[in-house]
């Protein structure tokens, strides 16, 4: 009988297949030199192909039309979450000490849509408890707010999105933030969603406005000044 050699990549993949035989029972027939991985090692598809109808679901299982007013809410959230992670982006680049903050401010958002997507007609108790929004990040905002105030010379007029790019950006956020603002206040005047839940939207438009002008300052820029057209 003529000798088989194994190349070590060879072997490698050999024991790999051998340890999922043993974790799965499956039997497995061949691998080759690329890394093997089941269906369950890959995790979940990102398509689930639930809402090709138009239809979504909120996280307590009612199935809405896509575009309910629930739905436009949490897309207003997402943007926002986003136009605040470019923002960031600009913020880091200058060495900003305020993008602590700036990603606090993301995580929180995340438990703004948890709490939009939990529309109290349709939640059990247990929903509620989960997806509760409290008034402590409201409480920070102002905190934050104060603190940029005192370093920040008195606005005596209008000023227009400008100041550099960290500042621009955080201008774009603050719009998106009042977009995201206006989808929520009839969400929450209905009762489906927390009061603090568009108390801590208005007050982050307030944070952004703020931090823009900090950016502005800090990185030595000019704001523009409005000035009616002549």
């Amino acid at each position: 009988m003529a000798s088989m050699m194994i190349k070590p990549v060879h072997l490698r993949c050999v024991v790999r297949v051998c340890r999922l035989v043993s974790q799965h029972r499956t039997w497995i027939t061949s691998c080759s030199d690329r890394s093997f991985a089941t269906e369950a090692e890959k995790g979940p598809k990102i398509y689930t192909k639930t809402g090709d109808k138009g239809f979504s679901s909120t996280f307590t299982g009612e199935r809405r039309p896509k575009e309910d007013h629930i739905f436009e809410a949490l897309g207003n959230t997402d943007e926002l979450s986003s136009a605040i992670g470019l923002a960031r982006e600009f913020c880091l680049d200058k060495g900003h000490t305020f993008t602590h903050q700036l990603d606090k401010i993301q995580c929180i958002l995340q438990d703004v849509g948890s709490n939009i997507a939990t529309p109290r007609s349709s939640a059990r108790e247990a929903h509620i408890k989960r997806t509760k929004f409290t008034a402590q990040p409201i409480a920070d905002l102002e905190i934050w707010i104060d603190e940029l105030t005192e370093e920040l010379p008195p606005l005596t007029n209008f000023i227009l999105p400008s100041g550099g790019k960290s500042s621009a950006a955080l201008h774009l956020a603050r719009t998106v933030c009042r977009r995201t603002e206006r989808s929520v206040a009839p969400i929450v005047r209905s009762g489906e969603a927390d009061p603090d839940v568009a108390k801590f939207l208005n007050r982050l438009s307030d944070y952004l406005f703020t931090v823009a002008r900090y950016a502005a300052m800090k990185e030595g820029n000019e704001e523009t000044i409005y000035k009616r057209p002549q």
